[in-house]
C-alpha cells in the first residue's frame, strides 16, 4: 500500500492519505509537501521552533515546505486525512498570486485552526472530490484534472480564513510591509531579480527587507523574488513562439549564457532541456 501511496506522490505531485488506514504518519512528509492535515479523531502536537500548537478533532493544520515544523507527535488514537501537494505541483497550479501570497503569510502564522460546521462540510465536500479523482484511471489528463480540484481547494480554503486574511493588510506593520514587498515582487520579478531593488522602493535597507520575509514565512527576501520570477520563467518557457534569446531579452538577462544558468539553478534544467521535455 505504501509503495503505490508513494508513486501517486512521485507521477502526480499530490496524494490524499489516512493515517489509520494507509498506516502512514504526518511527521514523515515534514519539508517534503505541503502538508495539509484534517483531524479526525484524537490530537496532534507540533512547534514551528518558535511556538507550540495542538490540532485537534474538526482543525485543520497547514504545514507549507519551508516551515521549520518539530517535536510531532499524536495521540494513541489519532486519525487525520492528510493532503500532500509538492512544491511543483503547487507552483503549475496556483490560483491568483496576490491571494496566494496573503495566504502563505496568513499560514504561516496561524499553521492551525478549527472549522466550524459549515468550513467542515466545506473541507470534507473537496478532500472527497480529491480522493475520487486520485483513484480514477489516468487518460492522459489526470495531472491537470488535479490541478484544477486543488484550485477549488485552494479558493475554499481561502473562503474559509477569509476574515483573517482581509485583516492582514492593516493588522501588523511586519506583514503589510512583507505584503508589500511580494506585491512589488509579482509585478517586477520577470526583470527585477536583486533584492535592493526592491528594499529601495519600500524606503527600508535590503538587510530589513530580508529579515522581515524570514521572520514571517522562513525565507528570504531573494526566495520570494525567485518564487515570482520562476513563474515568469516557465511562462515564457512554455510560449514556444518566442526564441531563447527573446525570453531572456524580456527578462533582462546580460546574454542567453547567464540566462541558460540561472534556469539551471531554478529548475534543473537549460531551457533547451526544458522544452524538448
Amino acid at each position: 500500500m505504501t509503495s503505490a501511496i508513494s508513486t501517486m506522490e512521485e507521477t502526480y505531485g499530490c496524494n490524499l492519505i489516512n493515517t489509520k488506514r494507509d498506516g502512514r504518519k504526518v511527521k514523515e512528509f515534514v519539508g517534503k509537501y505541503h502538508v495539509h492535515v484534517l483531524v479526525r479523531q484524537g490530537q496532534m502536537t507540533f512547534s514551528d521552533g518558535k511556538n507550540s500548537f495542538t490540532s485537534r478533532q474538526g482543525d485543520l493544520a497547514i504545514w507549507q515546505m519551508s516551515n521549520t515544523i518539530q517535536r510531532v507527535e499524536c495521540s494513541d488514537d489519532f486519525e487525520a486525512d492528510v493532503l500532500l501537494l509538492s512544491w511543483q505541483f503547487l507552483q503549475q497550479f496556483n490560483p491568483e498570486m496576490v491571494w496566494a501570497s496573503k495566504g502563505f503569510v496568513f499560514i504561516r502564522i496561524n499553521p492551525t485552526f478549527h472549522l466550524d460546521e459549515e468550513a467542515m462540510r466545506l473541507m470534507d465536500d473537496d478532500f472527497e472530490l480529491f480522493r475520487k479523482r486520485l483513484l480514477m484511471e489516468d487518460s492522459g489528463f489526470k495531472r491537470e484534472i488535479l490541478g484544477r480540484v486543488m484550485q477549488i481547494f485552494i479558493y475554499d480554503l481561502w473562503t474559509v480564513c477569509q476574515h483573517g486574511l482581509s485583516q492582514m493588510d492593516t493588522s501588523d506593520n511586519t506583514a503589510r510591509i512583507f505584503l508589500r514587498f511580494l506585491a512589488l515582487a509579482q509585478q517586477n520579478a520577470r526583470t527585477e531579480r536583486e533584492v535592493a531593488f526592491y528594499a529601495d522602493l519600500l524606503c527600508i535597507t535590503p538587510k530589513y527587507l530580508s529579515q522581515v520575509s524570514r521572520t514571517i514565512t522562513g525565507l528570504p527576501a531573494s526566495g520570494w523574488i525567485q518564487f515570482y520570477a520562476s513563474f515568469e520563467l516557465v511562462s515564457l518557457l512554455n510560449d514556444t513562439t518566442k526564441t531563447l534569446t527573446e525570453v531572456s531579452d524580456l527578462m533582462n538577462f546580460e546574454n542567453v549564457s547567464h540566462f541558460s544558468r540561472y534556469v539551471k539553478k531554478i529548475i534543473g534544467k537549460t531551457p533547451s532541456e526544458y522544452r524538448n521535455k
